[in-house]
């Protein structure tokens, strides 16, 4: 069964914590399809009065910035030897090559790779613990980590849910073909940032690797 099938199956206020708790569980560390989850219930508000998109973006948010400051803290406590540990829990997402991306990410951006580390799936999931196993001081981690998180979270719910509601009054005027034009030009944003990050990613990783910096208290 798709998410957005099943998600339909369920009652409004189950889609809220749902969504929520599936962000904070990827923002803290777990991989979890987090960004398949919001935008599925995003589009599902679009189809059904009863989902309120505002809340729905509002709990994406809490998830988000929630998860993010709990990850945060357990990366500070447990340090090298969680992500070591994480590597071998998930070998595919906290490999040593994705480490070290991430970890140079830090280095050379600071507070910029949390916020924009919000929406590129591989930093989303290390942002938290990495931030706290750098020890990044928490305010500049906390800015980053609210400002991204509401941009993210509330910038996909209301992208999705409009292209939705595009959607629905075209496939109403002109049938599939209304239908088939939103679908494109939501694909193609999507195809478009994630190009864009996947080049940023690839140019990090050319460019040589900086010494060890501790980030200071």
């Amino acid at each position: 069964m798709h998410v957005q099938e099943w998600l339909e199956t369920i009652p409004a206020i189950a889609v809220y914590v749902l969504v929520g708790v599936v962000i904070g569980l990827e923002s803290l560390g777990i991989p979890l399809p987090g960004e398949i989850v919001l935008v599925s219930s995003a589009l599902l508000a679009s189809q059904h009065g009863d989902i309120n998109p505002y809340v729905l973006g509002a709990c994406a948010t809490a998830g988000a910035i929630i998860g993010d400051s709990i990850g945060y803290a357990i990366g500070r406590r447990g340090g090298r030897p969680l992500l070591a540990w994480l590597g071998k829990k998930f070998p595919k997402h906290f490999s040593e090559a994705n480490i070290g991306l991430a970890e140079r990410s830090f280095q050379k951006w600071g507070m910029w790779a949390v916020f924009f580390g919000r929406f590129i799936a591989l930093l989303r999931i290390f942002a938290g613990p990495l931030a706290g196993v750098l020890h990044m001081p928490y305010w500049k981690f906390l800015i980053a980590n609210v400002f991204g998180g509401i941009l993210w979270a509330g910038g996909t719910t209301a992208v999705i849910y409009s292209v939705g509601i595009v959607a629905e009054a075209w496939l109403k005027r002109f049938s599939w073909l209304g239908l088939v034009l939103a679908v494109l030009i939501g694909v193609a944003s999507m195809l478009i940032i994630k190009n864009r990050a996947k080049k940023a990613a690839a140019e990090q990783a050319e460019a040589p690797e900086p010494a060890p910096v501790a980030v200071a208290d």
